[in-house]
């Protein structure tokens, strides 16, 4: 086990703020997290992959956890599905590459998404169509009031669009070590969303590793390098409005695009309402909303956790007031 002392976070988020925590713990065994969960029930403490869906407003007055369980082991297969149980601290995009190789499929979609394994089952990250809940057999995790190891089965992870047990009602509750999952040896290809099913024609056959290649690039020209331009990815939920709501927003903006969820609801893509509210391209100090994709809130240098959380709340208030909609951060505010 790694332990440091007023540690920076600056490599350890996304967003590139400079913060400092007042211990940071890196284990590397389930058994190392057993024995250190029985040290943080009277601890202030928080789990991390990358950070790449974290804003830290301050320094951490805590710990910061970080798993190092990197293994990757297949641990059953038949004619149509293998079973791979994946350490929480496997980069989720090497996970990915590693499916993709093997033939495996049902993630593919997903490639290029920053962050872990971990935290990957926690957001239900999702992009072009599929969501990780599709593929998630269980998730295994500590639970730190009892120190023993717990299993989830999908069903009990709550899955919903971009939420999870862990993220709401068990939220600071459990370490995760591992998930498993569940890939198709004959996979289905899920290519509806918007035109990704002609650019990934332009390469030829379409295949996984081809399937990987476009969303590749198109993340590439959309979004940019966090490495470069301190970032989360997109930063708000696409909301989901009452079709009555939708209905009127329509009538009065008829170009309003829009997706289907059910006879009462309809989606609306966060990145329209924010474009049109005039923010894309606009940059207030040392923060910015990128001129490719306002979805994407960006440091510009320097900026602090706070000066990009009153960027985002700009941008809250005049969606509220242009359209009623309140739009839901998916990036998580750690205080």
């Amino acid at each position: 086990m790694n332990i440091k002392y007023n540690y920076s976070l600056l490599s350890h988020n996304t967003f590139g703020v400079d913060v400092k925590t007042d211990e940071f713990i890196e284990f590397d065994t389930v058994e190392e997290a057993l024995t250190l969960s029985k040290t943080l029930a009277q601890k202030k403490w928080l789990m991390i992959g990358q950070g790449s869906n974290l804003l830290f407003l301050n320094d951490f007055k805590g710990a910061i956890l970080h798993s190092a369980i990197r293994q990757m082991k297949k641990i059953e297969e038949d004619d149509q599905w293998v079973y791979i149980e994946v350490g929480s601290g496997v980069i989720w995009d090497q996970f990915v590459e590693f499916c993709v190789e093997n033939g495996w499929g049902g993630v593919e979609n997903l490639s290029s998404i920053p962050g872990e394994v971990g935290a990957a089952a926690v957001q239900n990250i999702g992009a072009y169509g599929m969501e990780v809940r599709e593929t998630i057999e269980k998730v295994k995790a500590i639970e730190i009031a009892s120190s023993q190891l717990r299993e989830f089965s999908k069903e009990n992870c709550q899955y919903g669009y971009r939420q999870s047990i862990f993220k709401n009602q068990n939220k600071g509750q459990y370490i995760l070590t591992s998930v498993v999952f569940r890939l198709s040896k004959k996979p289905q290809f899920k290519l509806s969303y918007q035109h990704l099913e002609e650019e990934v024609q332009k390469r030829g056959s379409v295949n996984l590793q081809t399937i990987r290649e476009t969303i590749i690039q198109i993340r590439e020209h959309k979004l940019p390098d966090f490495r470069a331009m301190g970032n989360a990815g997109s930063f708000f939920i696409n909301p989901v409005i009452s079709k009555k709501h939708f209905q009127r927003l329509q009538s009065e903006y008829p170009e309003i695009p829009h997706y289907y969820v059910s006879q009462t609801e309809e989606k609306i893509p966060a990145a329209w309402l924010i474009e049109q509210c005039g923010w894309k391209g606009k940059q207030v100090g040392k923060v910015a909303v990128h001129a490719m994709q306002p979805l994407v809130i960006v440091n510009c240098g320097g900026a602090s956790g706070n000066e990009i959380k009153q960027l985002a709340d700009e941008i809250q208030l005049s969606v509220k007031n242009k359209f009623d909609i309140q739009l839901q951060p998916e990036v998580n505010y750690i205080e």
